[in-house]
């Protein structure tokens, strides 16, 4: 069981820094680290040993570890996992190659699709069918598994993953397959009716592929986190962030690892909620930029969007369809190659562009002086005067100025003809107008408009371009709360205990059978409150959903539910819900079509108390810096003499004239001319536009 009290530990790794918070009875003590790709768990314990020493703590001391890392999410786009073998049903041998032959651009005659996890040679079809209705219409074929377990143990694999066609509704032919499987195979087995009991073939099968691809290394990883943490005199429990939100134990997610594909951004998004409710704002847009790529969330009501599904390795950027899915529930988002560390380079059209490729940790951007010799964003932000070649991180990476002019002028500035300056802000220009391209497209997508909602910017890079970023996209007011530059670290600690099952029964409400409505959703619930309950022992609320569609259409919406048993008159009351929910989202309902029901989800959480809230300070009295330096400021085009304030010495109610620059251990606030900053009751800072 879980320790909630006393000292807890949220760790983010990201592809370039590892964050770490503790949290101290309310007191919070961080540190940023390099990441060290070849053994994550070592910058784990280098940060834990700074915060425990910085807060005066023993390790022993702390009783709880949260994590998330974006390791399997790197596995699957890196294709590092393991060689699997996919068992499925004869005749859908090629499912996760054949897609669902939609193209997503539809007169590109060169289309790219992201490469099968699983080749056709190590996919072994096998006799057997299940039903649309879950009856068994040929049994399976034993003697074959059988001989196939042998061909697998001499074949090199390292994960098996078992997929037969609507195993969601019913998983008896997997489940029997694993187990013959499992006597003869010394690896680990996912079956999809336990990591993706949905519809939708092709989907399911790839998800199922996912787990298994990444299961054996996330489960060593997992492994030697925990062995190398009890050395360290840790010896506390470890749970894992998933991408819903949520906190699972890490032995669930050891078992289920494509859960973690989204598990650091779930933490950001966790976080900005949070400062949502602190400060009473029902619509604001989460942006997160880090060291190798920026999110960007929507959050309505003071809940991040949620989805049942998301893409990885999308070969087209911003395309839907162009990437690998997986049907896991999500905080929906959109993620760009746009980080500190991303590079910058010129195409064959004279044209500059950045990312998606980062210099990660390791060599790092140029001025790092680690080997990098390209040009990162972090070089382009140097140049401009946002950062101080001195105080970075605190002091502990001193950056070189001349490295950083080398590599911009070498791959930018010379190419376009361009002097150091011009060519560092055609790079940082560029990025943000990637960045808020892709905020206008998911906002787009979502039915939102962006310009009126409230920014929270946090991450070690969003502070430094979130001033411009609001420019572009017409927002008025930004926040960026204490402890930004490592905020999914600490959303980690503000997450709740929870998860989502999800299982698919399609049932027409014409026929609306309450008892197998009852039957499937307790079994839901329990499933749900027991991976809750392995974490926490406070009381569990529950979120009931069902999603819907017209008879005949290609895709469903979520309709909130009650949460108790239905009887056979409440098929009326999930209609009049469902043309509710449509109208909401397509202006009108539809008289006549049947209406079915496809998939229910139930998710599960523990109830944690309301944050102080505190309304937003937009006065403030202004104040003075003593030091000032010059920083080109976008809107002018010039560089401007910008104050530089110590964000510490800075009591709640100043107000900072823009231009100028706010400093703190794990990142910068850069205010640009066009707005001031407010600081408000919890430290936190307000970009207010002027006027």
């Amino acid at each position: 069981m879980a320790n909630e009290q006393g000292i807890r530990v949220g760790v983010d790794i990201g592809g370039t820094f590892t964050d770490i918070v503790l949290d101290n009875g309310g007191r919070l003590h961080s540190a940023k680290v390099l990441t060290t790709p070849d053994a994550p768990e070592q910058a784990i314990l280098d940060g834990i040993a700074l915060v425990t020493a910085e807060a005066g703590v023993a390790p022993g001391e702390i009783g709880l570890v949260i994590h998330g890392t974006t390791l399997a999410t790197n596995a699957l786009i890196e294709r590092r996992g393991a060689r699997t073998a996919l068992v499925t049903t004869e005749g859908f041998r090629d499912v996760i190659e054949m897609r669902t032959e939609s193209r997503f651009e539809q007169y590109d005659l060169n289309l790219q699709l992201p490469t099968p996890l699983v080749p056709r040679e190590d996919r072994f079809p096998v006799a057997g069918r299940i039903g649309a209705e879950g009856q068994e219409l040929q049994p399976l074929d034993e003697a074959a598994l059988a001989a196939l377990a042998e061909r697998i143990a001499k074949g090199g694999f390292g994960a098996v993953a078992v997929g037969f066609i609507h195993s969601y509704a019913n998983p008896a032919h997997e489940e029997r397959a694993r187990e013959i499987l499992a006597a003869r195979l010394d690896l680990p087995i996912s079956i999809s009716s336990e990591v993706a009991p949905q519809m939708r073939e092709y989907e399911r099968f790839n998800t199922v592929c996912a787990n298994a691809y990444v299961r054996p290394l996330m489960e060593s990883y997992l492994s030697r986190l925990q062995a190398r943490l009890g050395a360290m005199g840790v010896g506390c429990p470890v749970v894992m962030i998933h991408s819903g939100g949520g906190l699972i134990p890490v032995e669930t997610a050891a078992a289920f690892p494509v859960r973690l594909v989204e598990s650091g951004p779930a933490g950001g998004a966790i976080f900005a909620a949070d400062i949502a409710r602190r400060f009473g704002l029902e619509r604001v847009v989460s942006y997160d930029m880090g060291g190798t790529t920026a999110k960007i969330c929507l959050i309505d009501a003071f809940q991040p969007r949620t989805a049942r599904s998301f893409e990885v390795a999308r070969t087209y950027r911003f395309r839907k369809g162009s990437g690998m899915p997986i049907s896991i529930p999500v905080i929906e988002m959109i993620e760009i190659g746009a980080g500190g560390g991303s590079l910058a380079w010129v195409d064959a059209m004279a044209r500059i562009q950045v990312g998606p490729e980062s210099a990660g940790s390791e060599p790092g951007p140029a001025c790092y002086g680690r080997g990098g010799a390209r040009p990162a964003i972090t070089d382009a932000d140097l140049l401009l005067g946002k950062l101080d070649p001195g105080n970075f991180a605190g002091g502990k990476i001193a950056l070189s100025v001349g490295r950083a002019e080398a590599a911009v002028a070498g791959e930018v500035g010379t190419a376009l003809g361009l002097d150091t300056r011009a060519a560092a802000f055609g790079i940082t220009e560029v990025v943000d107008e990637t960045m808020a391209n892709a905020a206008r497209v998911h906002a787009v997508e979502s039915g939102k408009d962006i310009a009126g909602q409230v920014m929270i910017a946090f991450g070690g890079a969003a502070p430094l371009h979130a001033a411009r970023m609001c420019e572009k996209l017409g927002i008025d007011r930004c926040l960026v709360p204490r402890g930004a530059g490592v905020g999914s670290a600490i959303g980690f600690l503000r997450a709740p205990f929870g998860y989502e099952a999800v299982a698919s029964q399609v049932m027409g409400l014409s026929g609306f059978d309450a008892d197998a409505v009852n039957a499937l959703l307790d079994g839901l619930k329990a499933q749900a409150e027991g991976f809750v309950r392995a974490g926490t022992e406070g009381a569990i609320t529950r979120e009931v959903t069902a999603f819907m569609r017209y008879a005949g259409q290609g895709w469903e919406i979520p309709v909130t539910l009650p949460d108790r048993a239905f009887a056979p008159a409440d098929g009326q009351e999930i209609a009049a819900a469902f043309r509710d929910r449509y109208a909401a989202f397509f202006g009108r309902a539809v008289d006549g079509p049947e209406i079915e029901i496809v998939s229910w989800s139930v998710r599960a959480q523990d109830i944690r108390p309301q944050p102080e809230t505190h309304p937003l300070d937009t006065g403030g009295t202004p104040v003075t810096a003593k030091a000032s330096r010059a920083v080109f400021d976008p809107g002018r085009g010039a560089n401007l003499p910008t104050a530089i304030h110590d964000r510490d010495a800075l009591p709640p109610g100043t107000r900072v004239i823009g231009p100028a620059i706010i400093v703190e251990t794990e990142t910068s606030t850069v205010v640009s001319s066009a707005f001031d900053a407010v600081i408000q009751a919890d430290g936190a800072i307000l970009l207010l536009r002027k006027g």
